[in-house]
């Protein structure tokens, strides 16, 4: 009777090149979400023996967000709609006598004097109750950045004929090559120094 014969080999081999291009092309033709979020950066700790800063109130705007999305806006009920316009025209009021250190001859607000002195002493102060929705938070936020932006491309227009936010898009571009970069930081870090974004956000409580 004859034997049988062994049973035939199966090359593993091709199998294994095939699992390796796939990973290959799944990797590559793949795209990786990554999480977004909004650019602040904290203030630096001060020491504990320094006196804080004395901030004159006509200094601070305020906006207030209760848990049903409204806006409080220098203690005044305000839509969404007119947010950035308001908080434009604090920015830019320009407030301090003229001759005064704190004059600011770029503004074009309207120079009421019980209201912010200099773009540089104006600050923003944001204030959420902890239930307020995510979404109406970030609307919120995305008006008053909107704010800051829109009077810095005023100023960059003036000064360079371009848009700041254009400029600052061209230098965090990892393709701009590093003499173009240089010369963009210098301009940016001038617009933002005739309009620093001062956004301050309290505490959280919540309201009855």
């Amino acid at each position: 009777m004859p034997k049988r014969g062994a049973p035939p080999e199966v090359n593993a081999g091709s199998m294994a090149d095939i699992a390796f291009l796939l990973l290959i092309f799944f990797l590559v033709t793949t795209t990786i979400e990554t999480d977004a979020g909004l650019d602040r950066m904290l203030p630096p700790i001060e020491p504990p023996n320094e006196e804080p800063p004395i901030i004159k109130e006509k200094n601070i705007f305020t906006v207030n967000i209760n848990r049903n999305g409204q806006l409080l806006v220098e203690d005044e009920l305000t839509d969404i709609k007119s947010l950035r316009e308001k908080a434009k025209a604090f920015l830019d009021n320009g407030g301090a006598p003229q001759g005064s250190p704190e004059y600011c001859s770029y503004c074009k607000g309207k120079r009421n004097p019980e209201s912010s002195d200099n773009p540089a002493k104006a600050i923003i102060s944001l204030k959420n109750d902890r239930e307020t929705k995510y979404s109406t938070y970030i609307t919120v936020q995305n008006e008053l950045v909107g704010a800051y932006n829109e009077l810095r491309n005023r100023e960059a227009q003036r000064l360079y004929k371009r848009d700041f936010t254009d400029m600052e898009a061209d230098y965090l571009n990892p393709e701009t090559d590093s003499g173009t970069k240089e010369d963009l930081k210098e301009k940016v870090k001038r617009i933002q120094d005739l309009f620093p974004q001062k956004l301050s956000e309290a505490e959280t409580e919540s309201t009855n």
